[in-house]
Formats: structure tokens, C-alpha cells, sequence
């Protein structure tokens, strides 16, 4: 039987497609949107994250979600610098959630609370999506806004503590193969990482009805 990561990859491929080729994604990648789309993307991933690692550390003691929290993967400290770069130093007296984002944030926090087997699904579409995927989006912040590199307004996708991204993801594949659940909380699991993927493409469809090109 193929690994549990393995699994989880290949059952969630097609979300992570729609989640990739959104219009949003596609038009902010493309350079055809303003920064401002690139903030107001940015607001919206302090949500979730918050909601990621708000019980980061009650979830470090817990048997099932525990191995998944590293300090090195933790994100909230580095989108509170970009989005001080992006929107000011005030940036928390306009930060304002999308319905979507607040229905996204709000599964990762149920999870959190009450379901680590659930959490390591989202923890999953998160982190390792920003270890890969999200260095491409970097890469084209990067040379799309003049940002500089690695600093400020792109230090979301920086991980200055994992000095090899490629053996990271391997040593993290791992830890899902292990994950102490019998094959039914494996099913839940994966189609808890489907969920993610579909309230992340939701998200993106609403900033693309904030954000949308002119015919």
C-alpha cells in the first residue's frame, strides 16, 4: 500500500490544481494586478495563520499534531512585517476578512480545537504549499513590485530557520507517513486536506470578484 503521504497528495491533487489555476492567482502571478491586490491577498493569510498557530502550543504536547509544530515553519510574526511594509504601521486598524476567508479560518481553528488529525490536514496544505508553490509567488512579488529579495513584504515566504527546503519536505512527508491513526481517520484526513484546498480556492475566487479585470 503506497505511504499515507503519498496518499494525501495524489487524493488532492485535483483541488491543488483549482487551488493553482485560480483566476486570481493566475492574474496576480501574471503581473496584470496591482499590489494593492497583493496586500489585500496578504491580510487575508494573516487570518488563517492566525488560526493556524493560535494553539500552536497546546497542540505541541498532543500525541497526533504535536510533531507537525515548529517553531521554523510559523508564519504569523513574518506576515505582521510584510503586511506593516505593505499597509503601514496601522495596518491592523483596516485589516478586514473576506466571508470567505472568515469561513476558512474559522474550520482551521474548529480543527485546532477539537480535531488534530483534521489540523494536520490543513497544517499540511499550508506549510508544505509555502515551502514549494509559494516561492514561485516570491520569486514574481519579488520582480513584479520590487520588493527586495527575501525582506520586506515577501518575509512570509522565507524560512530562514529550514536551511534545506527539499530535505524539510522529505523529514515532513515522513511524519504524515507515521501519524498514529488507524485507515478511517486516514479517509477523514484526506478529505479534511480536500476541504482545505477547496475553502483556499474560495478565498481566491472572492479576491477575484474584488480584483477582477476588465473585459
Amino acid at each position: 500500500m503506497d505511504p499515507f503521504s503519498t496518499l494525501i497528495r495524489t487524493a488532492s491533487h485535483e483541488q491543488h490544481t483549482e487551488a493553482e489555476t485560480s483566476t486570481f492567482m493566475s492574474d496576480l502571478l501574471g503581473g496584470r494586478l496591482g499590489v494593492n491586490a497583493y496586500a489585500r491577498y496578504t491580510e487575508q493569510l494573516w487570518f488563517v495563520y492566525e488560526a493556524l498557530e493560535a494553539d500552536a502550543g497546546t497542540l505541541a504536547a498532543d500525541p497526533v499534531a504535536g510533531p507537525f509544530i515548529q517553531p521554523g515553519l510559523l508564519r504569523r510574526a513574518a506576515l505582521e512585517r510584510d503586511l506593516t511594509h505593505l499597509r503601514g504601521a496601522g495596518w491592523r486598524s483596516t485589516l478586514t476578512a473576506l466571508p470567505a476567508t472568515e469561513a476558512y479560518a474559522a474550520r482551521v481553528a474548529e480543527c485546532a480545537r477539537a480535531w488534530p488529525g483534521g489540523y494536520i490536514a490543513h497544517h499540511y496544505t499550508r506549510y508544505l504549499g509555502d515551502l514549494s508553490g509559494g516561492q514561485i509567488i516570491r520569486d514574481k512579488a519579488e520582480r513584479t513590485w520590487g520588493f527586495a529579495r527575501k525582506g520586506d513584504g515577501v518575509r512570509f515566504y522565507v524560512f530562514e530557520d529550514i536551511a534545506n527546503p527539499a530535505a524539510f519536505k522529505r523529514g515532513y512527508r515522513a511524519l504524515l507517513d507515521s501519524v498514529p491513526a488507524d485507515d478511517l481517520e486516514r479517509q477523514r484526513i484526506i478529505a479534511e486536506c480536500k476541504r482545505a484546498f477547496a475553502l483556499n480556492t474560495a478565498v481566491f475566487g472572492a479576491l477575484g470578484e474584488e480584483f477582477r479585470l476588465s473585459a
